[in-house]
């Protein structure tokens, strides 16, 4: 986004803007995520770290199969604290904290407990999600495909 930054009449067609006519808007922030020596208090952090290292093994034949964009919304009080997204479309696919560089397939919001509980097989993804415990926004059966990676993660 630009800004005019003088009092200059308006650019008539066929005329380039003039040297500092313009200057450049810092773009819009997202959710501000903590500093990654902070990420480690967070109940999540390992499992995410290890799921992590789980897609850079396998990644490519998890692309095969998935084919979509994950972001997941972790919060705290309704209140965004943890990003991540799990790219199972692109190349040999990728997980890495915060927003989804191209957008996300499938959209995750989901307490940090109840993520927990979800990764560790304790409560059932259908069910949780049928009682509101998270709300998934975008492709919603895609969510099937993630439980699937979620299973094959937790084998290991």
């Amino acid at each position: 986004m630009w800004k005019r930054i003088d009092h200059q009449p308006k650019i008539k067609a066929g005329n380039g803007p003039q040297e500092g006519q313009f200057k450049g808007l810092g773009s819009a922030q997202g959710p501000a995520m903590p500093h990654p020596l902070e990420l480690s208090k967070f109940q999540s952090f390992p499992v995410f770290e290890d799921i992590s290292h789980h897609i850079k093994e396998v990644g490519a034949q998890l692309v095969k199969k998935v084919n979509a964009i994950f972001q997941l919304d972790i919060t705290e009080d309704g209140k965004i604290i943890l990003q991540w997204t799990i790219d199972l479309k692109n190349g040999s696919g990728d997980m890495y904290p915060g927003s989804a560089r191209l957008p996300a397939d499938t959209v995750f919001t989901i307490p940090e407990p109840v993520f927990m509980e979800l990764v560790l097989g304790k409560m059932n993804p259908q069910k949780a999600f049928l009682a509101g415990k998270f709300k998934v926004s975008g492709k919603v059966l895609l969510g099937q495909k993630l439980e699937r990676v979620f299973k094959d993660w937790a084998k290991i």
